[in-house]
């Protein structure tokens, strides 16, 4: 990718800044429509926000309650077309909505029947009532007391990062440049006109100017330093609120259902999820101040969901159960004065800047496509580019296999499997686990360096592959064998392991309760 850079000559179509869903959603966009697009990302792809969701694909119930239909409709729209575009990374999944009170069934019943309305043709199946004793042969360590019944219905699933990664495969298949720890420390300007961005890759300490027809802001809760960079004094935009969720062993859950409690204490709805053979407890709404690069879990948060949690299961997990706790930032749109932020708007917002810079903000992993899509058409208007139609809608995302692709553990690499199982047979050894406690192969580590451009013992455990989100401890166990295997492919030495797992070991201390 830094060879492109080098050998490119004039201008950038679009540029674009940030690499997490939105700004790799852009990517896609522009560069299946023609146009010459580069993506720069300061950290690693989706190390923020975008690696530490819920993983649901979803039109978003409580935005149903809350009369946004438009938000649900497109939201649910976008669901559709992103189990069909990566099946090999988004699959249906089962909820119930547990009942305690009369009302409760008729009230979601009618709820969820809306919901498979809006979906369409899209939609993932038909919800339905469930009986007291359907509720529970479902979910058996659902907590039984007072229960009346409950409501089964479908949304999406997915692997956050995972998927975030395909799509920057996916950009780079259609000509795209995306380079990974390469900051944009401001922009370009002439006439009083963006036309750049200045920029530095880290990893060499290489400055850098990428000029360009447009530079598109897609940096999340990062988005209003550029925006200030661009026009000094101007209003912040972003409102960060942060979302935990903590990680359990599947005894909490067994099964294949999930459990969506739609109304809790901070008016947010909870889920309690089966996700790669863990369980995950979440969200939470919690205003912040400042975002940070690595947001932590607060006590507080915590206690929130261990609450919760101890009034839906029939075991209430101990702090000892929690395998990892994870924390996110909402780059939520500011309204007004309110710092209630889980009242603040889901849906994205585009805006253009007297320079002509680009800014979108807002919105929400199940909405990337479609955000990428008005990003670049507001940016082609921007630069006066020949304008051409969004491919995305019926694009398959890079490893889509006809009828999906079964390997294991290597599912989620579709039609990458055969060249991993390749290198497998080249060196049988890297069959074996990283870990006792994961699914995951020593040769995922050699692909990631090789063909994901991961570059640190972060980028491997925490999206690569996700060891750090499901168990911190074994995650820590397995930092020394994963760097060197890493060390063995990037040419390093012994002090850059050393200091790799130093630095991983310090990160991964935050994602432990006892850390908090």
């Amino acid at each position: 990718m830094l060879e492109q850079l080098e050998k490119s000559s004039g201008p950038w179509d679009i540029a674009v800044a940030g690499g997490g869903a939105t700004g790799l959603g852009i990517a896609v966009d522009a560069a299946s429509r023609g146009y010459r697009t580069i993506l720069v990302e300061q950290d690693d792809f989706c190390k923020g926000t975008s690696s530490r969701s819920t993983k649901l694909v979803h039109g978003g119930f409580r935005y149903l309650q809350r009369g946004d239909l438009s938000l649900v409709h497109e939201a649910l729209r976008e669901r559709g077309l992103l189990i069909r575009n990566a099946p090999h990374l988004v699959h249906d999944l089962s909820f119930v909505v547990p009942n305690y009170k009369w009302w409760e069934g008729p009230f979601y019943g009618v709820g969820m029947k809306v919901y498979d309305l809006m979906a369409g043709k899209l939609g993932l199946g038909p919800s339905t009532w469930l009986s007291r004793e359907e509720t529970l042969s479902r979910i058996p360590t659902l907590e039984s007391r007072g229960l009346r019944g409950g409501v089964r219905y479908h949304d999406g699933q997915f692997d956050d990062a995972r998927l975030g990664i395909a799509i920057a495969l996916t950009a780079a298949d259609h000509g795209a440049t995306l380079i990974n720890y390469f900051q944009a420390e401001g922009l370009m300007k002439t006439a009083g006109k963006t036309c750049g961005i200045q920029g530095k890759d880290l990893v060499s300490g290489r400055s850098w100017e990428i000029q360009a027809r447009v530079v598109i802001n897609a940096t999340g809760v990062f988005a209003d330093g550029l925006v200030q960079a661009d026009e000094p004094g101007a209003p912040a935009l972003i409102a960060p609120s942060q979302g935990i969720h903590m990680v359990l062993d599947r005894k909490f859950l067994p099964g294949q259902t999930a459990i969506m409690v739609p109304h809790t204490d901070d008016g947010r709805v909870l889920f309690a999820v089966p996700w790669l053979d863990r369980v995950i407890v979440g969200t939470t709404d919690t205003p912040v101040e400042h975002p940070l690069a690595e947001p932590r879990a607060l006590p507080m948060e915590l206690d929130f969901l261990m609450g919760h949690a101890s009034r839906y299961l029939a075991i209430p997990p101990s702090r000892g159960d929690i395998l990892s706790v994870f924390a996110g930032l909402r780059p939520l749109v500011r309204s007004g004065s309110s710092r209630q932020t889980a009242s603040l708007s889901r849906d994205h917002h585009l805006s253009v800047s007297s320079s002509g810079l680009v800014t979108i903000t807002g919105g929400k992993w199940t909405t990337y496509r479609k955000m990428g899509e008005d990003a670049v058409d507001q940016a082609v208007s921007v630069a006066g580019l020949t304008r051409g139609n969004s491919r995305t809608g019926d694009l398959p995302i890079h490893g889509w296999t006809e009828g999906g692709y079964r390997a294991g553990p290597l599912d989620p690499y579709g039609s990458d499997c055969p060249r991993l199982l390749d290198l497998i047979a080249g060196e049988p050894q890297m069959a074996s686990p990283i870990h006792p406690r994961f699914p995951y192969l020593r040769a995922q580590v050699l692909w990631a360096v090789r063909e994901e451009m991961a570059l640190t013992l972060e980028d491997v455990l925490s999206r690569r592959t996700r060891c750090l989100l499901l168990d911190a401890r074994a995650a820590m166990e397995a930092s020394r064998d994963t760097a060197l295997l890493m060390a063995r492919e990037l040419g390093k030495d012994e002090a850059w392991v050393r200091n790799q797992v130093r630095d991983f070991r310090a990160i991964a201390r935050g994602y432990l309760p006892e850390g908090l």
